[in-house]
């Protein structure tokens, strides 16, 4: 018999309230095991395992879709968080302070288009990430509150954020997806 940890309970249960059986879900495709964070590794989240098994699986990375390639220079929020970005009120830079931001506005305004284009209501987001980041994001140096701009843009069109944030995986496993 196996047993769900309270994280794989909480997503579930979280899931079940806001989707129906069969419907899309968008998912940062890192959390899936696809190698596309910044620095070429994945954070596997063992609580997705069985989410394609109950709904539409939409893997997405943002900053790939946003035209950035893998591996690619660490980047965070400058100014604000992702919704001033997307007002115009910041910018997103890596760290050797090269702007990214039109990057991360394309990839965001993509990120949408598969929601619209695939019905999801709902986003399984890679916590911390000046992309997908729901409730924290690294800006300016330090972890603060706030969204990432895929997030940002996400909710304001009425996507149901859910937030996540694995431990790093540094195995050589295969994408689930």
């Amino acid at each position: 018999m196996v047993h769900d940890t309270s994280e794989e309970k909480a997503l579930r249960e979280r899931l079940a309230c806001e989707l129906e059986p069969g419907e899309a879900v968008l998912v940062s495709a890192c959390l899936l095991g696809v190698r596309c964070r910044y620095d070429g590794s994945c954070n596997p989240a063992r609580e997705l395992q069985e989410l394609a098994r109950q709904y539409r699986v939409v893997p997405m990375c943002p900053e790939q879709l946003g035209g950035l390639g893998t591996p690619r220079a660490a980047a965070e929020l400058s100014g604000g968080d992702g919704l001033a970005v997307l007002r115009g009120e910041a910018r997103v830079r890596t760290r050797t302070g090269r702007d990214v931001t039109a990057c991360f506005l394309r990839g965001a305004g993509e990120a949408l288009r598969l929601a619209k284009l695939t019905g999801a209501r709902v986003a399984v987001l890679k916590e911390k990430s000046p992309s997908c980041g729901t409730c924290a994001v690294y800006r300016d140096g330090r972890l603060v509150e706030g969204r990432g701009v895929t997030a940002a843009l996400l909710a304001e069109y009425g996507i149901q954020l859910i937030p996540l944030d694995p431990p790093k995986q540094v195995d050589d496993e295969r994408p689930t997806v």
